[in-house]
C-alpha cells in the first residue's frame, strides 16, 4: 500500500512537472514546441549547425516558418523571445518594460558569479553606477577635446607602424585593436602605455580568448548550467572561470597602485581615481555599492564592450577599400578636397566628409557585427508585436534583420554608401542603423567608438592607398571575404593588404 501511494505521488509530481515544463503561456509568440528541461536547445543547436553556426540565421528560418517577426522559444528552462522587425526592435530598445537584464547563470558567470558592473545590471543599482560612470567619464575628458587628442595620438603611432612595414602585406586586424585599447586604457587609468608594452598585448590576448570561450559556452552552458558539474571542461565552464580570474588579476595591480597614490586632487585624473574617491566618501555606509569588486567589473565592462567592436568595424572598412577600389577613389578625392595637406584628422571633420560618413554608416549596416543584440529582461507582463511576453522573459533583438530589411532598404544586399546621402550630399536615412542602440541603454561608448572609427579611418586613408598584394593569388586563404567569422561578434577573416604611401601634394588639392 505504501509502495503504491509513493508511486502514485511520484506519477502525480511527474505529470505536474511535465505540464509545467511543456506549458506555453497564452498568446505567447509563435515558435516550435519545446521539450522538458532542455526546451528548444537541441533544435536551435541543430539548426545553427546547418546554417553557418549563427543564431541570426536560425531566427531567419524560424521567422519564415512561422510567418512572424516575433518568435517565442524556451532555451533550457528560460523563456526567450526574439523581436526581428524594426518596430519590434525599437519597442525593445525604448520601452521601459524591456530595460531589465536577465539574472541567469551565464550573466553571473560573466562577472565572477556576481551581478555587478553596468552592462548586465538593472534597476536602482544600474542607474546609480551608470550615472556615476557617465558623469566622471566626462570629467576626465570623455567626449571632449582630451579624448579626441588621445585618439589623434594613437593615430599618429598607428601611422608610424604602417610606415615601418615598408609596404609589406599586413592584416589590419592584427594591429588595430592595440590602438583602440590604448585609448580606453588612458581614459580608465590616466596614462597610455607604449604599443610594445606586454600589458597591452596580454590584455588583447585575454579579451580575444575570452570572446572565443564565451561564444563556445554562452548558449549551451547558460541553458543547461548543470553541465558544469558533469563536463566542466567540455562545456567551457572551467575555461571561462580561468579567463575571468586572469582578467581580474590583470586589473588588480593598477587599482591597488591607484589606491596607494590617491589624493583628493587626483579624482579628476582618470576613472579609477574618481571611483576611489566615491568609495572613500561612502566608506561609513554599510550598504554601499561602491567597492573594489564593482570597480573591477566596470573596467571589465568597458574593455569588453569597446576593446574589439571598434577595431573589427575598422578592419571591415579597410577590407572594403580593397574590394571596392571605386569607393577608395571617392574617399581619397573627398579627403583631398576637404582636408589640409598635413592636418591630423579630427572627429569634427566628419561634417566636411559626408561620403566618408556615409561609407562608415554602410559598414555598420551591411556587416551588422552584432547580428542579434541583447539580452533584455521583461520587467513586467507586456506585449511585443501583439503577442504576450510574460514577466522575466529574456528578449533579444535582430539587428541584422533591421539592417537588411528589403522593404526599407530596397537593395540591402548591395554595399552602397549613397543610400545615406541626399542630392545636397547631406547625411540622411540613419534612423534604422542601430549599431549603438537607442533609449536608456544606448551604448555608453558610442562617442568614443565613432571618433576612433572616423579618425583612424580618415588618417590612414589620407596617408595611404590600400592595395591587394601582388602575390594575392598565391595566398587565396588571405583573400578578403564578405563571409565573416562567427563569434560573440562577427569579424573579418584575416586578409592581406599593402599600405602604399600616397604622393599627395598641394597640387592634388582642389579648391573647395
Amino acid at each position: 500500500m505504501i509502495t503504491l501511494t509513493l508511486a502514485t505521488l511520484a506519477l502525480i509530481f511527474l505529470v505536474a512537472f511535465l505540464v509545467k515544463e511543456l506549458w506555453r503561456p497564452t498568446n505567447y509568440p509563435p515558435g516550435p514546441k519545446w521539450l522538458p528541461i532542455v526546451g528548444n536547445t537541441p533544435l536551435v543547436r541543430n539548426m545553427a549547425a546547418k546554417n553557418g553556426g549563427l543564431l541570426a540565421n536560425v531566427c531567419d528560418k524560424l521567422s519564415e516558418t512561422y510567418q512572424s517577426s516575433v518568435i517565442g522559444l524556451k532555451l533550457g528552462r528560460e523563456r526567450v523571445v526574439f523581436g526581428l522587425g524594426y518596430d519590434d526592435v525599437k519597442d525593445i530598445l525604448c520601452n521601459e518594460a524591456f530595460q531589465g537584464r536577465p539574472d541567469n547563470f551565464f550573466i553571473r558567470l560573466r562577472t565572477l558569479g556576481t551581478r555587478l558592473g553596468i552592462t548586465c545590471t538593472d534597476g536602482a543599482f544600474w542607474n546609480e553606477q551608470r550615472s556615476f560612470v557617465t558623469r566622471h567619464l566626462r570629467h576626465v575628458g570623455y567626449g571632449r577635446q582630451a579624448m579626441h587628442a588621445q585618439i589623434q595620438t594613437e593615430l599618429n603611432e598607428l601611422l608610424e607602424v604602417l610606415d615601418n612595414r615598408m609596404e609589406q602585406p599586413i592584416w589590419p586586424g592584427s594591429i588595430l585593436a592595440i590602438s583602440v585599447i590604448n585609448v580606453l586604457w588612458t581614459i580608465v587609468t590616466g596614462s597610455r602605455v607604449p604599443r610594445e608594452d606586454d600589458r597591452l598585448q596580454r590584455l588583447l590576448q585575454l579579451l580575444q580568448e575570452r570572446s572565443k570561450a564565451f561564444d563556445m559556452s554562452g548558449g549551451t552552458l547558460n541553458q543547461l548550467p548543470w553541465l558544469r558539474f558533469i563536463a566542466p571542461e567540455w562545456s567551457g565552464y572551467n575555461l571561462v572561470r580561468r579567463f575571468n580570474k586572469q582578467l581580474t588579476e590583470f586589473f588588480t595591480p593598477t587599482i591597488e597602485q591607484h589606491h596607494r597614490d590617491f589624493t583628493e586632487d587626483k579624482a579628476v585624473d582618470d576613472l579609477i581615481y574618481a571611483y576611489i574617491k566615491e568609495m572613500r566618501d561612502h566608506k561609513d555606509t554599510s550598504d554601499t555599492n561602491f567597492t573594489d569588486v564593482q570597480l573591477t567589473m566596470i573596467i571589465l565592462d568597458i574593455f569588453i564592450a569597446g576593446g574589439q567592436t571598434t577595431s573589427t568595424t575598422l578592419d571591415l572598412a579597410f577590407m572594403m577599400m580593397i574590394m571596392r577600389p571605386d569607393m577608395q577613389e571617392k574617399v581619397h578625392d573627398e579627403i583631398d578636397n576637404q582636408l589640409e595637406l598635413n592636418a591630423t584628422p579630427h572627429y569634427d571633420d566628419r561634417h566636411k566628409l559626408p561620403y566618408v560618413e556615409a561609407f562608415l554608416l554602410e559598414v555598420h549596416r551591411f556587416f551588422s557585427i552584432v547580428p542579434v543584440n541583447g539580452p533584455r529582461r521583461a520587467l513586467s507582463d507586456c506585449t511585443l508585436g501583439g503577442y504576450r511576453v510574460p514577466k522575466n522573459t529574456t528578449v533579444f533583438m535582430g539587428l541584422r534583420n533591421v539592417h537588411m530589411d528589403p522593404e526599407h532598404w530596397g537593395d540591402p544586399e548591395v554595399f552602397r554608401p549613397e543610400r545615406f546621402l541626399n542630392e545636397q550630399r547631406e547625411i540622411v536615412n540613419t534612423e534604422r542603423v542601430l549599431s549603438f542602440g537607442q533609449g536608456k541603454r544606448r551604448c555608453l561608448g558610442e562617442t568614443l567608438a565613432r571618433s576612433c572609427l572616423f579618425t583612424f579611418f580618415v588618417g590612414v586613408m589620407q596617408r595611404f592607398c590600400l592595395l591587394k598584394p601582388d602575390d594575392a593569388a598565391e595566398e587565396s586563404d588571405m583573400e578578403p571575404s564578405l563571409t565573416l567569422k562567427p563569434g560573440i561578434t562577427l569579424s573579418a577573416k584575416p586578409y592581406n593588404v599593402v599600405f602604399q604611401p600616397r604622393k599627395r601634394t598641394e597640387m592634388n588639392i582642389r579648391d573647395e
